[in-house]
């Protein structure tokens, strides 16, 4: 697995972030049963940054707590069979690892977020991970059942990782 993980934001965090975020893509992988290795790029900005990118890429002027990009469209939720045939391009010919996108977390929101919940921010860096690590892989909560279905996921990983609120 490659994480090329960048910390950009002003405000600091006081935990292994990045033993964090490793740990919580494993396990997202792992309950989607993803049978390739995985290169993921995490990035670590303030709201003026994440700001500038979701109105750039969203066309929502404001910040958000996160974004996804995810670089393969499955055809079916956490469906890996026709990668190889129809996404070859995502696959690193070095590593054989396959790309599934870039995350980008604003830690002011995190830290916001944590506190208006009343968890920690440990909790709030690992399910925005989560979430973002689902966007990756195809899901979605546009509509209701999608929504819970997602939610679903999310709460399964944390729980097995006992990362509770």
């Amino acid at each position: 697995m490659t994480f090329t993980i960048e910390y950009e934001s002003k405000e600091k965090l006081d935990f292994d972030y990045e033993d964090l975020i490793k740990s919580v893509i494993i396990a997202c992988l792992d309950s989607e049963d993803c049978p390739y290795e995985v290169e993921v790029s995490i990035l670590f900005i303030d709201n003026d940054e994440i700001r500038e990118i979701n109105r750039d890429y969203r066309g929502i002027d404001s910040p958000t707590d996160v974004l996804s990009f995810p670089a393969v469209t499955f055809t079916s939720i956490g469906d890996f069979s026709d990668l190889e045939d129809y996404y070859a391009d995502f696959f690193n010919p070095e590593s054989g690892e396959l790309f599934l996108g870039d995350i980008a977390i604003s830690v002011e929101k995190a830290i916001e977020q944590a506190n208006d919940y009343g968890h920690s921010l440990v909790r709030e860096i690992a399910f925005l991970t989560a979430h973002s690590v689902f966007h990756l892989l195809g899901y979605d909560h546009m509509n209701e059942d999608d929504r819970l279905q997602m939610e679903a996921k999310q709460s399964q990983v944390l729980d097995k990782l006992n990362i509770i609120r």
